[in-house]
């Protein structure tokens, strides 16, 4: 899948998600703006009530996302005979597409009322889609390879290249522009910062200062566009590479440390979803069929 290809997969995404959180809210924000007891006056109380036709389709829909959204990502993982049919990380892009969108419905299916057992399942449920952000945003901070391995430290210290010495041999930068390219991206030691949530924070915050600088630098220089961004590319690259070398002792643990959260949330969120769609049913609640 080239880059453009995974844009367009990733913006269909966050589109159809956006669209739908935009015709729930339109669709029903008169009818769930009101207090329990008014609901029952509303012209679209059938309609959007936790058991009506819509409500309960919300409730459906979002169910039958989330139990494929996990069900087809565990399997990719688990099973030798789905390694072929795509990369892990675009798997786990489906999954995180349709167990936010799930969850969202559900939220519609409930018309913002929660009591009883469905209230542990709807907490725990907002609980996995919020560790589930965390936990993205540790995954991405773990260099893998294109299959969406793991990469080991020494992996990763081989794909770091010297940015000034080869920006220099290709744009033909003199002495000069290779010492101050290297000496904007070179890495400071703050024995101070030993926290290294903080240390992250201060090393993002000079790495775009590092990045400023190397444009304010390369404009001076009067470096053509082409190679301007070509650059600037390369800059990011390293900076970034170099911070995930930094921090991937840590973020390896902490993505440890987050399925044991993470997992039992989703466990008891799947099993209490599942009483309750056998009770409704026990007790005759029936959608469309």
């Amino acid at each position: 899948m080239s880059k453009t290809v995974h844009r367009l997969f990733i913006g269909t995404f966050a589109a159809i998600v956006l669209l739908t959180l935009i015709f729930l809210i339109y669709r029903g924000f008169s009818y769930y703006d009101l207090s329990l007891e008014a609901r029952v006056y509303h012209s679209d109380h059938k309609l959007l009530k936790p058991s009506g036709v819509m409500g309960h389709g919300f409730g459906m829909i979002g169910s039958l996302f989330i139990i494929i959204g996990v069900g087809s990502y565990m399997m990719r993982k688990r099973y030798r005979f789905m390694a072929r049919t795509g990369l892990v990380k675009h798997w786990l892009e489906f999954h995180i597409f349709l167990c936010t969108l799930g969850p969202l419905l559900i939220l519609f299916h409930t018309a913002f009322k929660f009591g009883g057992l469905v209230a542990i399942s709807f907490w725990s449920m907002m609980a996995v889609f919020l560790s589930g952000i965390i936990g993205r945003f540790i995954y991405l901070q773990i260099p893998r390879s294109i299959e969406g391995r793991e990469l080991t430290l020494n992996e990763v210290r081989e794909m770091k290249t010297d940015v000034a010495r080869a920006v220099g041999e290709v744009y033909r930068l003199d002495d000069e522009g290779s010492s101050y390219l290297n000496d904007s991206i070179k890495r400071r030691d703050y024995k101070y910062r030993k926290n290294p949530f903080i240390r992250y924070i201060f090393r993002s915050v000079e790495d775009r200062k590092a990045v400023l600088s190397v444009k304010s630098f390369l404009r001076q220089k009067k470096i053509p566009a082409g190679e301007f961004k070509k650059i600037i590319v390369l800059v990011k690259n390293d900076i970034r590479l170099t911070r995930k070398i930094e921090m991937l002792e840590t973020m390896q643990n902490l993505f440890r440390y987050w399925h044991v959260v993470h997992l039992p949330f989703a466990f008891v969120m799947l099993i209490i979803m599942i009483i309750h769609v056998a009770v409704t049913i026990m007790f005759g609640y029936r959608w469309i069929f």
